[in-house]
């Protein structure tokens, strides 16, 4: 056994464990303990592929899927600790639980799923999101649980009178944990509407919805009802339970009574991940869906439904510009070009094709060369669209080349997230600088540059940029450690004091060129959405 932290950390039990249910990927990651003179270390880390169904026109998970994909994650956490210090944990400090944010999770009484998960990436709720909106006067998105509610109970779904308790994917996870029907407020807040003062959901508009359904649908339970119990971070969640470790690894490495922290959603551990809590600040988080979390000085002056109004996991007003696709169209790309390779006989890694790509895209003309990509799989709400097809346009003098090709690729990942900021732009929401994650950073110098040009900030990317939020959720699970010994600890103080002093942050400002260029494929991005409806209409 190696004379560590890390090593300490196994031996000793203090090590905190961080699990995020994402898209494409579950994923643990161990760290040591963080003080102001130790900074925190991963000490081994795990994940598992899974994949979303598209069933019955619905994005869903089986819900078996989460399990076995949790102790598979486990698994090789545990095997990937012992590989490189040899030692297996003998128990853990803390635990945390994140997942991707909104979508639908419906029991009864007995605690039984009611309905296939659905997930943040269905449209099929436009009717009750309207509804909702004006009714409420705040923007309820799509993908809100609330607004997955509401149209169940429009559509009259045998299983609403049936339901009990509603809740996310990662307060689903912890509360089989631990038997705590709670949610950090982050994730909190892509359920229904919190206000910033109280810290739980907003009251008045709650009664107000409650009152609406009880008279449109009286058999529906009210939603006052069903919503879990909000935390905010640092809060103590419950422990693990014998069922719950059993659920998370059988061999008995993790043992009950571990402390959890208040479960989160995507967005929250993203912005802990970039040490993004504060005022003026915000992030940008790319995988299957792409958004940034802009930290509020102010409330917007009027509604806007490209904008989500969240929190940060400490309870602060964030505007959320959230778009449901990302990065996985360029991911498909990538893997044809390694098809191609592995064709002329050069089998290559995944990454590696990945990051040739990316540099190819350094010697793109600044406008793409008059290329168009648009990478949506699925419907995107900002942009008003319900279905999704992936296309690649261009005009018969545009220069298709594979360096022309793949910055369209890049710049189209970010496409729709610049009409969105546009608008944070123009209600005068400051921000000083954007931190970013996800792992089309891993390649340096090119996602990160053409973010800044897509956004006209600058962008700023970590150490930690590609561990994303199993890092995130593991760092907010050591908060709670810290908050016990310090009560009066806030996030922001706990990020800048303990985790992010000294960071290795490599920040990139706009290039006047490629500022020039992306404005000019901005443009024509906008104009040809009307070719991307019609191909949603027609195919």
């Amino acid at each position: 056994m190696s004379d560590t932290p890390a090593a300490h950390a196994l031996a000793s039990g203090t090590a905190v464990l961080g699990i995020e249910l994402g898209s494409t990927r579950i994923k643990a990651c161990l760290l040591t303990p963080g003080t102001s003179a130790e900074p925190h270390a991963v000490i081994a880390t795990g994940s598992h592929a899974w994949e979303n169904q598209f069933v019955d026109r619905l994005w869903t998970y089986p819900i078996d899927d989460v399990w076995t994909g949790l102790r598979a994650a486990v698994a090789d956490l545990l095997a990937d600790a012992e590989l490189r210090h040899g030692i297996r944990p003998s128990g853990l400090g803390a635990i945390g639980v994140s997942a991707m944010m909104h979508g639908y999770l419906a029991f009864d009484a007995a605690g039984e799923l009611l309905v296939p998960f659905r997930t943040w990436r269905n449209t099929n709720t436009e009717a009750a999101a309207r509804e909702l909106t004006d009714l409420l006067d705040h923007n309820v998105p799509l993908r809100w649980s609330i607004a997955h509610y509401a149209q169940a109970v429009r559509d009259a779904e045998p299983h609403v009178s049936d339901v009990a308790f509603l809740t996310t994917l990662s307060g689903y996870v912890h509360w089989r944990l631990t038997g705590e029907k709670v949610l950090g407020v982050g994730d909190a807040s892509g359920m229904f509407p919190i206000d910033p003062d109280t810290g739980t959901y907003d009251a008045g508009r709650l009664a107000l919805l409650d009152r609406h359904l009880a008279e449109a649908a009286p058999g529906a339970p009210a939603p006052s009802s069903l919503l879990p119990t909000v935390l905010r971070a640092g809060e103590a969640a419950g422990s693990l339970t014998a069922e719950g470790a059993a659920l998370l690894d059988p061999t008995g490495a993790i043992a009950p009574g571990v402390r959890l922290c208040p479960p989160e959603g995507d967005a929250g551990t993203g912005m802990v991940a970039t040490n993004a809590v504060t005022r003026r600040t915000g992030n940008v988080s790319v995988g299957t869906s792409i958004f940034a979390m802009i930290v509020l000085e102010r409330p917007l002056a009027a509604v806007h439904h490209e904008i989500d109004l969240v929190t940060t996991p400490a309870g602060d007003l964030v505007a959320m510009v959230h778009c449901n696709n990302g990065a996985s169209e360029l991911g498909e790309w990538a893997g044809v070009f390694g098809q191609f390779a592995a064709a002329l006989g050069h089998e290559t890694a995944d990454d590696d094709v990945f990051g040739v790509l990316l540099r190819a895209a350094l010697d793109g003309e600044a406008d793409g060369g008059g290329l168009l990509a648009y990478n949506y799989l699925s419907g995107e709400p900002v942009t008003g669209l319900a279905e999704g097809r992936p296309l690649v346009v261009r005009t018969p003098d545009s220069r298709l080349t594979l360096a022309n090709l793949m910055r369209a690729q890049v710049y189209g990942v970010f496409g729709t997230l610049s009409l969105g900021m546009r608008i944070l732009e123009a209600e005068g929401a400051g921000v000083d600088r954007l931190l970013a994650h996800g792992g089309v950073f891993r390649t340096a110098g090119v996602a990160q540059r053409f973010l800044a040009a897509a956004v006209g900030t600058p962008v700023a990317v970590g150490e930690t940029a590609s561990e994303g939020g199993a890092w995130g959720i593991a760092i907010l699970a050591d908060y709670l450690l810290a908050r016990a010994d310090a009560p009066g600890l806030s996030l922001a103080d706990y990020l800048d004091e303990r985790v992010f002093a000294g960071a290795d942050v490599v920040v990139v400002d706009p290039d006047p060129d490629d500022v020039a260029g992306y404005a000019r494929y901005l443009a024509t991005y906008e104009a040809g959405l009307a070719v991307e409806r019609a191909a949603g209409d027609a195919l």
